[in-house]
């Protein structure tokens, strides 16, 4: 089953989601599964995991409620508070829906560059472990050494890095690549339960990006994780602001075509279905 392991839906008008203004013309709209079954059927992607666009609970109780009449949606990947005393509680709430799956706390959004490391509650993220649910951490480079402390912490939590930690490819491979290189070596380098998202390449690249501006990106991740730890995802519809659905899958097809089928299968399926307990 080919499954696309990181995509949105969102509507404006709920009011929560601050980064989404009326001037990001492309996005600012309703996006809905109807919006996205074409596309899916163009690409062969049966199910998705549609991940959290705002921190609120309001909106991962909006994405639990479309997930319950859309079969598309094989799980959530919601927000909750997790330095807030009542974070327990609220998991416990969440994790009553079988197709919630994950949490993921915005990393990239917080002024403190350290938080993974030091403010969630740690019965919080022990109350995510007991419950077998999965954690998304939505970073970029700064933020790789607080990430390792918090997977170093908590070693049996299953965590996966969304947009491959957003290397800044629209900067260009000769001025940025190391520093992003070297993180995901590190990253790669921590035990099995931290697996990496194929994902948002195209976002962090220029206008008219090709299958050659990505490769060397895709060729490390490869190399560090393996096909066993990473999963394909589209990143729709934040994807369009410098995307198509179609090119990118295929692209991402291409660029991993010298795998063998099994790797294949693991990369844009499988691995996510046995990630998220799908």
């Amino acid at each position: 089953m080919n499954i696309d392991a990181h995509q949105h839906y969102w509507d404006p008008a709920r009011g929560d989601y601050g980064w989404l203004t009326p001037d990001m013309k492309p996005l600012y709209r309703v996006f809905a599964p109807d919006d996205l079954m074409p596309l899916r059927q163009a690409t062969g992607i049966a199910r998705t995991v549609v991940v959290q666009a705002a921190p609120t609970i309001d909106e991962t109780r909006y994405l639990l409620d479309l997930a319950r009449t859309e079969d598309s949606i094989a799980g959530v990947v919601g927000w909750v508070p997790l330095d807030s005393p009542d974070a327990v509680q609220m998991i416990d709430t969440f994790a009553r829906d079988p197709k919630f799956k994950a949490v993921r706390p915005m990393l990239q959004d917080l002024p403190d560059d350290t938080w993974i490391a030091h403010a969630p509650h740690p019965a919080a993220i022990h109350r995510l472990i007991d419950l077998d649910l999965a954690f998304d951490a939505l970073i970029f480079t700064r933020h790789v050494p607080s990430l390792i402390e918090f997977v170093e912490r908590y070693p049996t939590l299953r965590i996966v890095v969304d947009h491959a930690a957003k290397p800044p490819i629209r900067d260009g491979i000769e001025s940025s690549w190391q520093p992003w290189a070297d993180s995901i070596a590190r990253l790669a380098a921590l035990p099995q339960q931290l697996h990496c998202k194929i994902s948002g390449l195209a976002t962090e690249a220029n206008a008219g990006w090709t299958e050659a501006t990505l490769k060397p990106y895709v060729a490390h991740l490869v190399e560090q994780f393996g096909s066993a730890r990473l999963m394909w995802g589209s990143d729709w519809p934040v994807l369009n602001l410098n995307g198509d659905y179609a090119v990118w899958h295929a692209t991402a097809s291409r660029l991993t075509a010298h795998l063998d089928k099994a790797a294949q299968d693991a990369i844009f399926g499988a691995n996510a279905q046995n990630f998220y307990r799908l």
